[in-house]
């Protein structure tokens, strides 16, 4: 799954979080100045031809809906960044965090007590 630009992350939200809209709908749900229709179009054109999204006609006009869930993006995404740059590794990765200071020994023990329960 490739990965979404801003602007497309942007649109994938807003289905993730509304569910199924006409673009006319999506382009009110973002504030002044709204974007183009014209663009919002295409852009979801896009994403349904990328597999993201799907659609439902309604005589002329059509009805779009997230194809992908928030949760599929977000596991497809990290493994990608986690085979990129941490040599498919979860452990190099989550050892980058913590000599980052990105997360701290006390998150990984209440990681590893999450991990227990299951």
């Amino acid at each position: 799954m490739r990965r979404l630009t801003n602007k497309e992350e942007a649109i994938m939200s807003r289905f993730w979080e509304h569910g199924a809209l006409f673009v006319r709908e999506l382009r009110e749900s973002y504030p002044d100045p709204k974007p183009h229709f014209n663009t919002l179009s295409t852009q979801v054109r896009t994403l349904e031809a990328d597999g993201f999204l799907s659609h439902e006609a309604f005589g002329p006009t059509y009805r779009y809906q997230a194809a992908v869930s928030q949760d599929e993006y977000r596991e497809a995404t990290l493994t990608n960044v986690v085979d990129k740059f941490f040599g498919n590794s979860y452990l190099q990765a989550v050892s980058a965090l913590v000599k980052d200071e990105k997360i701290s020994i006390e998150d990984l023990k209440e990681l590893i007590r999450e991990i227990e329960k299951q």
